[in-house]
């Protein structure tokens, strides 16, 4: 078990806050500010236990030195002094005497957020990836600028970067911060320590991004529900014709190897809602074998029936990836009615591993209806296909 907040004395020390701010921007306007709101309760409880608290995160990927004019912290400390209530801080720096000074003069209960740490992947126009490629001088030099780091970034914790493996590689004292140590309590219970029956459904484009996740479950599950454009290889797989449909011919074999090993435990859709191009125009309906000219965009109304079907009674549901082009209005009913199935469980754990199936769950208002839905997609999927989380490993044990 990995320390957490409630396991370090705050009071009077000069915290090293690792958070997510990579939210959208446009026009200067942040129009999504959930991650924001995510780490509010790891700040207030800093400010009220007297800490002096220095934030950061990254925004964005920064290719060139004129990507910085764009991708400022600043927008993101004006959101944040209104959201706590509170006077933010900003230096427009990720090093350097200002921002040390700045971090010296900090008073118990005070917040500082610095500037984008991807900043520092870039140098005079010279690629140099600092940040992202976990440079050791860096991490060293973010560590001296505090006594405690902690970690409540999640969606980047799959990557091993100067400002989390880095930074805790280097101080004396780190620990999880309350969103980091919800999504791993989550995230345990609904994938290492699932009540069973327990069925995970697996969507998205391609086999290739869920190989690991597949490979994971097929231990653990009762049954794994395949949809998305990844259920065409599987359907190739089974000697169906699959029209124009998306497919990855290296994987027609290795899904024909998870079908024979899975002793009936993945479930393919049994019918499939079509389209000649790739647009939102009404979908043609056919069953597994599709007509030539035809390409897959979602699945049909017999596959939500029997995945709908399938989900009464589980106590555990995992679900990562839309099972259509849930984008386009003729082509989201799949992901929908697997929505609608999973919100109306009763008695069930249920879990939205991050990425696009939770932005559709948010987004076709079914947010409160789950147990819940991570914060981070990449680190969520790595966490289903059974990696080790790189900025969470790095944390120290209780």
């Amino acid at each position: 078990m990995k320390k957490t907040l409630n396991d370090v004395n705050v009071t009077n020390k000069t915290v090293l806050v690792r958070v997510d701010f990579n939210v959208p921007i446009k026009d200067g306007v942040i129009t999504d500010d959930n991650r924001i709101k995510a780490a509010l309760p790891t700040i207030k409880y800093l400010v009220d236990n007297n800490a002096k608290v220095v934030l950061f995160s990254h925004l964005s990927r920064i290719k060139e030195e004129a990507d910085k004019a764009k991708k400022s912290l600043r927008p993101i400390s004006l959101k944040l002094e209104e959201l706590l209530g509170k006077k933010v801080a900003f230096i427009d720096k990720t090093r350097g005497l200002e921002l040390e000074n700045a971090i010296s003069n900090l008073k118990n209960g005070e917040v500082l957020l610095f500037e984008n740490t991807r900043f520092e992947d870039v140098k005079d126009n010279e690629v140099v990836k600092f940040e992202s490629k976990n440079n050791e001088e860096l991490g060293k030099y973010w560590a001296s600028l505090g006594e405690i780091f902690v970690n409540d970034a999640f969606g980047t914790a799959h990557r091993k970067h100067a400002s989390n493996v880095g930074i805790a590689s280097n101080i004396a004292e780190s620990c999880v911060g309350f969103l980091v140590q919800k999504e791993l309590e989550m995230l345990s219970k609904g994938i290492d320590n699932p009540e069973h029956p327990f069925v995970a459904i697996i969507g998205g484009a391609k086999v290739s991004d869920k190989i690991g996740v597949i490979d994971n479950l097929l231990q653990k599950a009762d049954k794994i529900i395949i949809g998305g454009g990844m259920a065409y290889t599987f359907f190739k797989a089974q000697g169906n014709k699959i029209g124009k449909s998306l497919c990855e011919e290296d994987k027609v074999e290795l899904a024909k190897s998870y079908l024979e090993k899975a002793n009936g435990k993945i479930v393919l859709p049994v019918d499939s809602a079509n389209n000649t191009e790739f647009k939102d125009s009404e979908s043609n309906y056919s069953g597994v074998n599709l007509p030539d000219d035809e390409m897959g965009l979602d699945i049909g109304p017999k596959s939500i029936e029997l995945f709908q079907d399938l989900l009464k009674g589980a106590k555990t549901v995992a679900w990562n990836g839309p099972m259509g082009v849930f984008e386009f209005e003729n082509f989201k009913k799949g992901t929908v009615g697997v929505c609608e199935a999973i919100a109306n469980l009763k008695d069930a754990f249920t879990l939205i591993g991050g990425g696009d199936s939770a932005a559709a769950a948010i987004q076709l208002g079914f947010s409160d209806k789950f147990t819940h839905i991570s914060t981070g997609g990449g680190a969520s999927l790595e966490y289903m296909e059974g990696k080790v989380l790189p900025g969470v490993d790095i944390i120290q044990n209780k």
